[in-house]
């Protein structure tokens, strides 16, 4: 969608971006990053021509930005940037709707339009599009902002710094419902950022340049920080990149551990029997359709002896698992990152969470199985066998 081919800017005798030639797929968040002066926001406004390049080639969906109007070309390219840039005297609704007025969209299209896109960013325009930009907050006028620069229905979007005036919370919640919403649109998104822990949650490729816009490397977030491709790169993302990878390494089935598994209505007797088998001091509580209902203990099934060391009766016990099950607070879902895997941890005190397909509980993660999923994140990512590797965070 987008091809950036020996591209040069100066000032004078001062080089802001130094032949710089990559490649953005379509539908591909690409994330430009690096210190201050290092020609991110300037290599992203030469993409729309609010900056002329020196010499270079730039193209976009095939066609070079010179060939056309400044005014065409940003009519169908979304900007947003950190101070977001509404109209204060427009309504919120009148904002959205701007550049579809300015392509002589019909009314009711036009309408239609803000609509669709109010309430895709969560500004339901019956609460929101008669409101002015200062009666928002900082969060819902970036929230107009996306949707005033989706209003066309472009199919590149620039984002310059979009979320770096916000405060902490807001700004992650921003985040999570940008990525949201980039699921459904699958815009091609060039977004720049100071920010390396931004640039590893929110794309799909970083572009890290350097001081004089030297592209030092271009890859997935996962590449960049288990492979540095230079001291400069391994420098920029910082020495706790392996725990940076938390965030990049999604939970495989297959660095699961497998617990045992009672079902609910499962004797206690035949409960620690399964938990005896394998010494295991705990088990997974699930019902017949092997939703998770919680966990129960070794030392909870009555029974004297086992792993749990005592604690039960010597005869036994004739109630059900679902008498004795605590309730499992910690668990995420198939696919999440084994970052909120272990925020789970962290936050309940726990020894391992549960994971679950939809309902359906699938394995546990624990921090043993966490460190060995990373571990073989690492490994793959440099092509070395993880028999053979040291752990190298």
């Amino acid at each position: 969608m987008i091809r950036l081919e020996s591209v040069t800017k100066r000032y004078g005798s001062e080089v802001a971006v130094d032949n710089l030639s990559m490649e953005i797929a379509d539908g591909e968040l690409c994330v430009l990053v690096g210190p201050s002066g290092c020609g991110k926001t300037t290599t992203m406004k030469m993409i729309n021509r609010l900056i002329e390049p020196t010499s270079g080639t730039i193209t976009v969906n095939g066609t070079d930005i010179m060939s056309q109007s400044a005014v065409d070309l940003r009519r169908h390219i979304g900007y947003v940037i950190q101070q977001v840039g509404l109209f204060p005297h427009l309504t919120i609704a009148d904002n959205v709707a701007t550049v579809p007025k300015l392509l002589g969209w019909d009314k009711a299209r036009v309408s239609a339009r803000v609509t669709e896109l109010l309430e895709l960013v969560g500004l339901p325009p019956d609460q929101f599009g008669r409101r002015y930009p200062s009666e928002l907050s900082g969060g819902q006028r970036q929230r107009a902002g996306v949707a005033r620069a989706l209003a066309a229905d472009p199919p590149v979007l620039l984002m310059d710094e979009p979320f770096g005036a916000i405060d902490p919370i807001t700004r992650d919640r921003l985040q999570g419902e940008f990525l949201r919403l980039q699921r459904e649109v699958r815009k091609t998104i060039v977004f720049v950022t100071h920010d390396i822990e931004e640039a590893v949650r929110m794309g799909d490729r970083i572009a890290i340049l350097a001081q004089g816009g030297h592209l030092q490397q271009y890859d997935t977030p996962a590449k960049v920080l288990g492979n540095p491709a230079t001291p400069f790169v391994a420098d920029f993302v910082g020495a706790d990149r392996g725990l940076r990878r938390l965030t990049v390494t999604s939970i495989d089935v297959a660095d699961l551990d497998k617990p045992p598994v009672v079902h609910i209505d499962d004797s206690l007797d035949d409960a620690r029997r399964s938990m005896d088998a394998v010494a295991s001091k705990w088990a997974v509580v699930v019902d017949p359709d092997e939703r998770l209902r919680g966990w129960i203990a070794r030392d909870r099934t009555g029974g004297g002896g086992g792993t749990a060391g005592g604690g039960g009766t010597a005869g036994g016990h004739g109630g059900t698992v679902g008498e004795r099950t605590h309730r499992m607070e910690a668990w995420v879902s198939l696919g999440a990152t084994l970052k909120q895997a272990f925020s789970e941890m962290l936050q309940h005190d726990a020894g391992w969470v549960a994971v679950l397909d939809g309902e359906r509980f699938v394995g546990v993660l624990t921090p043993e199985s966490l460190h060995v999923a990373l571990r073989r994140s690492i490994d793959d990512e440099a092509g070395v066998d993880l028999e053979e590797s040291p752990l190298r965070l």
